[in-house]
């Protein structure tokens, strides 16, 4: 019975639908990763590099079985999109509950650590200890679910195999964990990069809230607009270093 199983997923790949299914899935699951993967870097900001590796692989490792549980609980997850009670005439299901939440968080966590970044001495003038590895891990795990939601959504939205959305959930989170350490070094040794970072946070925050209030906002604009920021970002690192290099010959 097991052995026909697995001929049978096995089978799913002899047809091309499948393969173009499993590509345009993996890509549009990478694309919604990165909300999560800038939330992983910024999560462990605090940590030393080395518990900052393990709390990102270990918090992502986490976001692959969250999207492979709601994944086989399919039937359960569409009924978080039925309505349980109206608002002002909007009806809200479990997952506007949920996405809200996510929403709120993201903007406390946003703006908190826009406090610590702009003010890192407390009031006292001695400067903040550094954070927690366990509360770093339960940071990443809550806003987990609340980026999964999306992710496998989308995946039974576009894909009817279940190995199919599994695998390509499998792969895009993959890649996300092999690109948390260098996104995560990259935020560290650029602390302009971390500002933008925190404000993309508190837009998805934003974006989050609103899909649970019924506004749908294409993400396409929100990475337009954090695009466009690290275009100039990376024009102003380019004339930093060429008034470096000049000062140097000088």
């Amino acid at each position: 019975m097991r052995q026909g199983a697995h001929l049978e997923y096995i089978a799913v790949f002899a047809h091309p639908d499948a393969w173009a299914s499993l590509l345009t899935l993996t890509v549009l699951e990478i694309v919604l990763g990165v909300d999560n993967l800038v939330f992983v870097a910024l999560a462990t900001q605090g940590l030393s590099p080395d518990r900052a590796v393990k709390a990102s692989r270990l918090g992502l490792g986490m976001a692959v079985v969250f999207r492979l549980v709601l994944l086989a609980g399919m039937v359960w997850l569409t009924r978080l999109t039925l309505p349980l009670f109206a608002v002002w005439g909007h009806e809200v299901s479990g997952r506007d509950i949920i996405l809200t939440l996510g929403g709120l968080f993201l903007l406390y966590k946003g703006t908190v650590e826009i406090h610590e970044e702009i003010d890192p001495e407390g009031e006292d003038g001695h400067r903040k200890g550094g954070k927690s590895f366990w509360r770093a891990i339960f940071q990443i795990a809550l806003l987990d679910i609340v980026f999964s939601l999306d992710s496998v959504l989308t995946a039974i939205g576009m894909a009817d195999e279940f190995v199919v959305m599994a695998l390509a959930v499998i792969i895009a989170v993959t890649m996300m964990i092999l690109a948390a350490g260098p996104v995560g070094q990259f935020i560290r040794e650029n602390p302009t990069v971390k500002m933008l970072a925190l404000s993309f946070l508190l837009l998805i925050g934003m974006t989050l809230i609103a899909d649970g209030a019924g506004y749908d906002i294409p993400k396409g604009f929100i990475y337009s607009a954090i695009g466009f920021s690290l275009m100039v970002e990376g024009l102003n690192q380019w004339a930093r270093r060429s008034r470096k290099a000049r000062g140097a010959d000088e």
